[in-house]
């Protein structure tokens, strides 16, 4: 992969900061700020324990750029280092499975596992309110397991989120490593990959630095009085 120039980022960034609230999606969340990058020994220490070596573009933004704050809507979770133990925090960070990063992505293609749930109980198919509840309660104890099992997300890192529990990660194990993924699992949308206008697939320096040109341009567009 050819290397990717981060110079610059960080300044493009702070610009941003003087742009009034409501022209870019999600700057209220992340408010241009940048946590500091990462040294190189820390990233080692990082990639040891998560038995995975991270993205190439990845990595180097880590170590270039931050290790969290602005970005993609409202923001990159950012990594922190707690007890000894790194991890990304906040907004659903936590779904991201530490111990499953080295296990292959086992995904392709778009994909949905609600798709193969039976269709959620009517109320006029029971006798009585007491049955009814309990059978929508029994479909969506099913639907929640089946939907978000941590299993479909191994090898994958979550790295933002857009509001409404939806949210998208990075691919770091198996075929499909180095891309960006969309989970819109709470809309029941399942899985898919993120891809440009040609259908090709999207990595992370691509997802960054779209987003970071997209917010620069909407910087600069005139208030509507």
């Amino acid at each position: 992969m050819t290397n990717i120039d981060w110079s610059g980022v960080r300044d493009r960034v702070a610009a941003l900061s003087r742009t009034p609230d409501g022209k870019v999606f999600g700057a209220n969340g992340h408010e241009w700020l940048l946590e500091p990058p990462l040294v190189p020994t820390e990233l080692a220490e990082l990639e040891q324990q998560l038995g995975v070596r991270l993205p190439a573009d990845y990595r180097g933004f880590l170590l270039e750029v931050s290790r969290g704050g602005a970005g993609p809507f409202y923001g990159l979770f950012p990594l922190r280092r707690v007890d000894g133990r790194w991890r990304w925090e906040d907004g659903g960070a936590d779904l991201t499975e530490l111990g499953t990063l080295a296990e292959p992505f086992p995904h392709s293609g778009a994909f949905n596992p609600a798709d193969d749930l039976p269709e959620p109980p009517e109320e006029e198919d029971f006798t009585t309110v007491e049955e009814f509840d309990a059978a929508e309660d029994a479909y969506w104890e099913l639907h929640d397991r089946v939907a978000y099992d941590p299993k479909l997300t191994v090898g994958t890192v979550y790295l933002c989120h857009l509001g409404c529990a939806l949210r998208q990660m990075l691919v770091v194990s198996g075929p499909e490593r180095g891309t960006m993924w969309a989970d819109d699992s709470a809309d029941d949308g399942g899985f898919s990959p993120l891809t440009g206008p040609h259908g090709e697939r999207i990595g992370f320096a691509r997802w960054y630095l779209d987003w970071l040109d997209e917010a620069t341009a909407k910087a600069r567009e005139p208030l509507h009085r």
